[in-house]
């Protein structure tokens, strides 16, 4: 919970890298916040005329500038530019890389910070 809690102190910061963990344990927490809002909705009857989970999407508009923040400095990491988030595939392979070893020109490696 503590990188989930760290991306969102980081709310809007572009700058810098963050580490494989910090991007993926944001990434899984979203996904068990999601199922879990979803999960609430269904069992309540909450919003019962849509198909549409009403909770989920207010959430995911609530992160969406902390995901794409993080998801930057995913790439900035294995030292690409934060528009590498824009091609498919590619990306996915980059966050799964291991980032660069060392300092980069986005900042010094988060390994080193810890």
């Amino acid at each position: 919970m503590n990188w989930y809690l760290k991306v969102l102190r980081q709310y809007a910061d572009f700058n810098g890298r963050a580490r494989r963990k910090e991007y993926w344990m944001f990434t899984l927490i979203n996904l068990l916040i999601g199922f879990c809002l979803g999960f609430i909705e269904g069992l309540t009857g909450m919003f019962g005329s849509t198909d549409e989970s009403i909770l989920g999407g207010i959430y995911q508009l609530m992160i969406f500038i902390p995901t794409l923040a993080v998801g930057v400095r995913r790439m900035h990491d294995v030292g690409k530019s934060g528009w590498y988030l824009l091609i498919p595939f590619y990306n996915f392979i980059l966050a799964i890389r291991e980032g660069n070893y060392g300092d980069n020109k986005y900042g010094v490696d988060p390994k080193e910070i810890i």
